[in-house]
């Protein structure tokens, strides 16, 4: 099941992805769906309903006709997470990138929070504030917790991953090597309103049997920056969850971004990047930057 997030004129719906890129309001079918897609994803029968209510003729013209049933370039996706607890993203977790920045493997999972004001979605233009003149990609996979959960084992993990999207790790350079350089926290630099583009789907664990095993590309104006594979990531998708909820509490919608591949870089202003993952689709955003 993929499902995403549209803006519409009486407020953000909920969408099923079918065939293509084409999507139908859930709501449009089933007055009474939940409105959150974490909590959609776990009901595959309101779903089963929607798709053979689109496959009747003249219930599919009514959808059209009333704008319910459209194609993703036409409509404005949102985040495709609701107001996630914590976002939680894994730095140097992949081996190239870490070398890339003059760093070695870490022993463990090394992590960084952004925080949900920084999720946007696909689509939506991200504005670099006066405060940063850099702002550098990082695509990652994101994992999406679909129920409260502590303690998890190797075995059990599987069965509180919701869905995955992409998310792209946008990061204010200059602040954060200034930082960096003064040994101070580098939150700042990862937590501008809008440097967390997600999306454009939410797609069901049951469609990702293998996480480790998505390849990951991003461009810039067309220009291949990154190349990867999830493969190649020094602690898997599993394993991090593990870790991760040995210490703190998942939470439902909760955002895992699992760590970018190497070739990361700075972004110019009107610059369009694409994130790339297979099997999840394509995040697209525009950067803008502010006047001084």
């Amino acid at each position: 099941m993929r499902l995403a997030r549209i803006r519409t004129d009486d407020g953000i719906a909920v969408a099923l992805g079918l065939d293509g890129d084409e999507l139908v309001r859930v709501d449009a079918v089933v007055p009474d769906a939940p409105a959150d897609p974490v909590e959609l994803l776990a009901r595959p029968d309101l779903a089963d309903k929607v798709r053979a209510a689109v496959a009747d003729p003249d219930t599919r013209r009514r959808l059209v006709a009333d704008g319910s049933l459209r194609a993703l370039a036409d409509v404005s996706p949102a985040a495709p997470v609701v107001a996630p607890s914590k976002v939680l993203c894994l730095a140097l977790n992949y081996r190239a990138h870490a070398a890339e920045g003059g760093f070695v493997a870490p022993p463990r999972p090394v992590v960084f929070l952004k925080g949900p004001n920084t999720l946007c979605g696909h689509g939506d233009e991200v504005m670099v504030p006066p405060a940063s003149r850099r702002i550098d990609h990082e695509g990652e996979l994101a994992v999406v917790i679909g129920r409260r959960a502590r303690n998890l084992s190797t075995q059990d993990w599987p069965d509180v991953v919701a869905g995955y999207t992409i998310m792209n790790d946008l990061t204010a350079r200059d602040l954060q090597l200034e930082d960096l350089e003064r040994g101070h926290p580098w939150d700042l630099s990862k937590s501008f309103d809008g440097y967390g583009p997600a999306g454009p789907w939410l797609v069901g664990a049951d469609e990702v049997p293998d996480p480790q095993s998505l390849d990951l590309t991003v461009t810039v104006d067309g220009e291949v920056r990154q190349r990867g594979s999830t493969a190649d990531m020094i602690f898997g998708v599993g394993e991090l969850l593990c870790f991760l909820s040995s210490v703190l509490t998942l939470e439902p919608g909760d955002v895992i971004a699992t760590g970018t591949p190497e070739g990361i870089g700075p972004v110019a202003d009107g610059a369009t990047v694409e994130v790339a993952i297979s099997g999840l689709g394509v995040l697209r955003n525009r950067i803008r930057f502010a006047a001084r």
